[in-house]
């Protein structure tokens, strides 16, 4: 048997970009979802129609800017960035993530 990819729900997708942002800076859409993955142990894989509707959504929100730049290929792409707005963000989605990871893991253990 081969290893497992896991399906990333929007709400988890969403912090982990704002993470990945935070911790390493502006990156292009790309380089947010090959971080992600590395930092997955690669148990995760985003496609680009995974990850740049979440960038879109983002932006959207106004959690995240984009301007364009050159990539370390030449390439032109877009870069992203927090705002002010998504570090915000951040510390309520992450407390958010860690009472619903806490409930599910009480759920687990009472063994339901």
């Amino acid at each position: 048997m081969g290893e497992q990819k896991s399906d990333v729900l929007q709400g988890t997708l969403d912090l982990m970009v704002l993470k990945t942002l935070e911790t390493m800076g502006p990156l292009h859409g790309y380089g947010i979802a090959r971080r992600i993955e590395q930092v997955s142990g690669n148990s995760l894989t985003l496609s680009q129609g995974t990850i740049y509707p979440a960038l879109l959504r983002l932006e959207q929100r106004g959690w995240i800017r984009s301007e364009w730049g050159t990539s370390e290929t030449n390439r032109r792409a877009k870069f992203y960035s927090l705002t002010r707005i998504g570090r915000k963000k951040i510390e309520e989605e992450t407390e958010n993530w860690e009472r619903v990871s806490a409930t599910m893991a009480r759920i687990l253990a009472s063994g339901i």
